[in-house]
Order: C-alpha cells, then structure tokens, then sequence
C-alpha cells in the first residue's frame, strides 16, 4: 500500500507542450539577414532590428484549420509564422517580424466599443504619415475586427489566454514589398477580477526562407 502511494506521489507532472514550428520555440534564437533589413531600413517605421534575437515567450491560435504561431523576442519583437491546413513545417505559408510600436490603454467600455465598432476596420490607416491600407477585404467599407485566441506561454512555466480583436494592414515600399501594420484590440481577465483592455500596434516584414536562420 505505502509503496504504490509512494509511487503516486513521486509520479512527476506531465510535460507541458509549448508552442512549437519550424525549430522555432522558448529558448531558441534566430538570425535575420542583416543586409535584408539594411535596405529597406530608411523606409521602414522601425529604427533598427537585431539580426539575432531569443525567444523568451511563445503563443500560439488555432483558427479552425489555420495556426498563427508568435514567438516574442528580446529585441521588443515577435516573429509570427502561419501554418494552413496542418500544424507542421510543410503547412507554412507566410512568416512575418513584426515590431511593437505602442501600446494603447483602453479606458473604457465606451472607448472600447467604438475601437471595435468604428475604428480598427477602417479603410486605411495612418501612421507617423505613412498611409497602410487594409487587406482583409469586407463587403462593406468597414471590416469586423478578427477575434484571436491567443494562448501564450514564457520562460519558467507560466501561461495565459488573451483574447484579441485584430486588423492587418499594409504599404507597399519603393522596391514593391510591403511594410504592415498589425492591430490588436486585446481583452484579458485579470487575476484580481477586472478585464484589462489595450491597443497594440506593430509594423513588421514579410521574410523568406533566405532571409532567416533558426538556431533551436
């Protein structure tokens, strides 16, 4: 009797699955092509990038068949890698490295409501006088925000679920590739009770497989 008691006890915890794509996962760096980033620099919302940056929180969001993958990095950056139709390597079709540019309080409900009502799924949006457009595309001129379920996870075991309400937006630069802009209307329940409420904006870059080197 002791010794199976014993053996429950000791029995260790189960191993929790962090979000993981492509080598990319907690812990892990990776390396950007400096040259990449040195030629579009001058036009970009960004003042500068490092070419290596680690990994220290990672989420993840399953869209019915589509996964969105971020992995938050020390230099105030996430790498967003999306995957359709399966969770594996060979499912990605676009991966992006976004920077935060601000984050927004959201004082209340009414200030809420007429972010995710009027606002967010706008036509167009300007920032620091450069005009992105929307690509997600509506019948309308105004675009539903996407609500996300991101379920994040940081070094040392800890976890959390934030709900966002999102727009993707985009300028083109003077060689043809694009700069985005990423808005998210985020919603999470605090310990004490309380709903916190933000705007989070970040410009990024698309990548391709040349431009990107993953240490795991």
């Amino acid at each position: 009797m002791f010794a199976k008691l014993i053996k429950r006890i000791s029995k260790p915890a189960p191993t929790v699955q962090t979000p993981s794509i492509m080598g990319l996962r907690l812990g892990a760096s990776f390396e950007v092509d400096p040259l990449a980033i040195k030629l579009m620099l001058d036009e970009l919302t960004i003042e500068s990038c490092s070419p290596t940056q680690i990994i220290k929180a990672a989420g993840v969001i399953d869209l019915d068949g589509t996964w969105v993958y971020r992995f938050y990095t020390d230099d105030d950056a996430w790498l967003q890698v999306v995957a359709e139709g399966g969770n594996r390597d060979e499912h990605v079709v676009d991966v992006k490295l976004f920077h935060f540019y601000d984050t927004r309080d959201i004082a209340s409900k009414q200030a809420w409501d007429q972010l995710l009502e009027r606002q967010i799924g706008q036509s167009s949006y300007t920032l620091e006088n450069k005009n992105y457009q929307r690509v997600w595309t509506a019948a309308g001129d105004y675009h539903n925000p996407v609500h996300m379920a991101e379920k994040t996870y940081e070094e040392g075991g800890d976890h959390s679920t934030t709900d966002q309400f999102t727009m993707l937006f985009e300028r083109e630069l003077s060689d043809r590739r694009t700069e985005s802009l990423f808005l998210s209307a985020e919603e999470k329940l605090e310990e004490g009770g309380y709903l916190s409420r933000c705007l989070v904006l970040s410009t990024g870059i698309t990548l391709t497989p040349s431009q990107l080197t993953i240490h795991g």
